[in-house]
C-alpha cells in the first residue's frame, strides 16, 4: 500500500522594510502602523500552528530608512547593528541584499552580515578578485524531511545609483542569466523538493541596458523554469499574481511593498508517494498587517536602542520662522525644495544646484527643528557632488526632468502635471507617470517651462540669478547628490547626453559626508531660517498653469 506524506509550509517575506522596525516614526515622532513589532505577532501567530514550518524571509532594504538605521550605520557603530539584532531576535531564516544596503558601504554591511545569525544572499553579486559570489548565492533548509532552496538576486542596476566605493571589489551580473545558472546548479547538486526566488528587484522595467534590466522579476519567472515561488520587492508595490514560465508551469509570485505594512504569505504544500515527490501546490496572499497587535515583548526588549534613537533626534538644531511642504514643489518654486538648492549652493560654491523632492508629502513645521525633521528634508544618505556642464547640457537636463513630471498641454482644460490613475496606490509614484525624486528643478538660473511646447522646447533660461549672461557654451559647476551625479534618473546621460563613462570625469568635488550632515550643519550655523521661495523658474503661460496646478494639487493632496 502506497505510504502518502503530506506536508505544509507556510513562507512569510518582508521586504524593503527601510528600518520601520518600531511603531514609533522616529522621523515625525508619532506612531506608525507598519512595522516589524507587527510582523512579529503574525509571525508567531503561525509558528504556534505551524511550529518551524514557517519560514521567514527579508528581501532587503532594511538598512536604510528610519534614524534608527542611521543612528546604528554610521553614529553608535559600536554595538550590533539594529537591523542584525532585531532579524536575529524574530529569528529570520534568510536575508537577501537590496540596493540601499549596498548603499550603507562597505563597513556597514560587512558588519552587519557577519553579526546576522541568518545567510544573507546574493548570487549575482561577484566578488571581482574570485569571480565568485560575494556572499551565498542560496540557502539550503530542512523542514519536515522537505529541502528548500532559496535562491537570493540583487538589481544589477547599482553602478547607475552608487559610487563606487561603496561596492568596491564587486559587480552585478544580469538576473536572467544569473538564475538560469544557479536554478540548473541547485538541482544537479542540491536535488531541492521546493525552490523559492527571493529578488531584491521589481515586477518589470526601470532601467533598462543593453546587459540587464533594473526591475526583473517575472522576467526571471517566465525565462527560467524551475521556481515554485517567487518572492520580490524593490519597487515599493504590491503584487500578487502568477506567471506562467517557459515549459508552461505556473509560477506564484508575490510582493508585499515596503515599510512593513504588509508581508507576502505563501502555503506549500508537498506530497510525497513513497518517499517520492508527487505534487506541489502554491496559494499566494498579501497580509496587511497593520492591525495586527504590537509584540510588546519586542517592545520591551529593544527599549534601550529605541531610548538611545530618541536622544538622538530629539536634539534641537535650529528654528524655522515658517511652515515648509515638499507637495508645493511639483507646482513651481517652493521653499522646500529652494531651502535645499540654496543649501547646497553655500555648501559648495557651484553656480547652479539641482534637487527634486524626495518625499512625495512631507513638511517641516514652523518652530524647533529638531534632527529628526533632516530625515523629512533629505530622505537618503546621497553625498554631495560639484561637477562641469556646459549650458547647453543643463539645458538639455532640464528638458529631460521637466518631460517627466509636466504635461504638454493642448488646452487650458488639460492637466499640469503629468498623471496617471494607475499609479495612485504605487508607493514611488503616487499618481504620477514617473518617479518624483527625478523632477529636478534648479537655483542659480532664472528661466521659464512653457508648458504648451514640445520635448526639447519647454525651457527657457533667461540669465543668471546674479544677473549675468547664461552661455550655452560655458562650463559650469553645477552642485547635484552623488545618486543624480552617478548616473540616478538618467537625466544626465539620456537627458544631458554625456556618456556615463565619462560622468566620473565630470565631478571636481565630492563630499566626505552624506548631504544630510551637512545641509543639518548649514541649519545649525544660521540658526533661525524663514524659508522662502526663490522665485527663479515659472510655468508659463500662467493663464492656464496656474488654474491646471490648483486642479490637480486637489486630485493628489486633497484640499490641503
Amino acid at each position: 500500500m502506497a505510504q502518502i506524506k503530506k506536508v505544509s509550509l507556510r513562507i512569510i517575506e518582508t521586504s524593503d522594510v527601510h528600518g520601520c522596525f518600531f511603531p514609533y516614526d522616529f522621523i515625525n515622532r508619532k506612531p506608525q502602523k507598519g512595522s516589524l513589532a507587527r510582523v512579529s505577532s503574525y509571525v508567531n501567530s503561525l509558528r504556534k500552528d505551524y511550529g518551524k514550518n514557517v519560514i521567514l524571509l527579508d528581501n532587503g532594504d532594511i538598512l536604510q530608512g528610519q534614524p534608527t538605521c542611521y543612528y546604528y550605520n554610521y553614529i553608535n557603530t559600536g554595538s550590533t547593528n539594529i537591523a542584525a539584532d532585531i532579524m536575529n531576535y524574530m529569528q529570520y531564516d534568510v536575508e537577501n541584499f537590496g540596493n540601499h544596503d549596498i548603499e550603507t558601504g562597505h563597513a556597514v554591511y560587512d558588519k552587519w552580515v557577519k553579526e546576522l545569525n541568518c545567510p544573507v544572499l546574493g548570487a549575482n553579486i561577484i566578488n571581482t578578485h574570485t569571480n565568485k559570489p560575494y556572499t551565498k548565492p542560496y540557502s539550503v533548509l530542512y523542514r519536515d524531511g522537505v529541502k528548500i532552496v532559496v535562491i537570493g538576486l540583487l538589481t544589477p542596476a547599482i553602478p547607475n545609483w552608487l559610487r563606487e566605493d561603496l561596492w568596491s571589489g564587486l559587480r552585478f551580473e544580469n538576473m536572467v542569466t544569473s538564475a538560469g545558472k544557479w536554478v540548473k546548479y541547485v538541482k544537479e547538486v542540491e536535488r531541492p523538493d521546493v525552490i523559492i526566488g527571493l529578488f531584491h528587484s521589481g515586477k518589470e522595467g526601470g532601467i533598462v541596458t543593453k546587459d540587464y534590466e533594473e526591475d526583473a522579476s517575472l522576467k526571471v519567472a517566465k525565462e527560467v523554469p524551475g521556481f515554485d515561488l517567487i518572492l520580490f520587492g524593490h519597487d515599493h508595490t504590491r503584487f500578487n499574481g502568477s506567471v506562467t514560465d517557459i515549459n508552461g508551469n505556473k509560477v506564484t509570485c508575490l510582493n508585499p511593498a515596503n515599510n512593513a505594512m504588509a508581508v507576502a504569505d505563501a502555503q506549500i504544500d508537498i506530497t510525497f508517494v513513497n518517499g517520492k515527490k508527487t505534487k506541489t501546490d502554491v496559494i499566494g496572499k498579501l497580509v496587511d498587517i497593520t492591525n495586527e497587535p504590537i509584540d510588546q515583548n519586542l517592545v520591551r526588549r529593544f527599549k534601550h536602542q529605541t531610548d538611545l534613537v530618541n536622544e538622538f533626534v530629539n536634539k534641537k538644531i535650529g528654528e524655522f520662522k515658517s511652515t515648509i511642504y515638499s507637495r508645493d514643489s511639483y507646482f513651481g518654486n517652493s521653499a522646500f525644495t529652494d531651502l535645499i538648492l540654496n543649501l547646497q549652493l553655500k555648501i559648495t560654491g557651484a553656480d547652479i544646484s539641482f534637487n527634486a523632492p524626495l518625499l512625495f508629502d512631507a513638511a517641516i513645521h514652523a518652530g524647533p527643528v529638531y534632527v529628526s525633521d533632516m530625515f523629512n528634508l533629505y530622505k537618503f544618505e546621497n553625498e554631495l557632488y560639484v561637477m562641469t556642464l556646459t549650458g547647453e547640457e543643463i539645458k538639455k537636463y532640464l528638458e529631460m526632468s521637466y518631460n517627466l513630471w509636466i504635461n504638454t498641454m493642448k488646452s487650458p482644460d488639460d492637466h499640469l502635471l503629468l498623471l496617471d490613475n494607475q499609479t495612485q496606490g504605487d508607493q514611488q509614484r503616487l499618481g504620477f507617470k514617473n518617479f518624483s525624486f527625478n523632477f529636478d528643478s534648479a537655483a542659480g538660473i532664472d528661466y521659464t517651462v512653457d508648458v504648451t511646447k514640445p520635448y526639447g522646447e519647454k525651457v527657457n533660461i533667461l540669465n543668471m540669478s546674479n544677473g549675468q549672461i547664461f552661455d550655452k557654451n560655458k562650463v559650469y559647476k553645477v552642485a547635484v547628490n552623488s545618486y543624480r551625479g552617478n548616473g540616478g534618473g538618467e537625466l544626465l546621460t539620456k537627458g544631458a547626453g554625456i556618456p556615463r563613462e565619462e560622468l566620473e570625469k565630470r565631478i571636481i568635488w565630492r563630499s566626505k559626508k552624506d548631504q544630510r550632515y551637512y545641509l543639518m550643519q548649514e541649519i545649525e550655523k544660521q540658526g533661525v531660517l524663514d524659508p522662502k521661495p526663490n522665485h527663479n523658474w515659472k510655468f508659463i503661460p500662467e493663464v492656464w498653469t496656474i488654474p491646471a496646478g490648483e486642479r490637480d494639487r486637489i486630485i493628489l493632496f486633497g484640499n490641503k
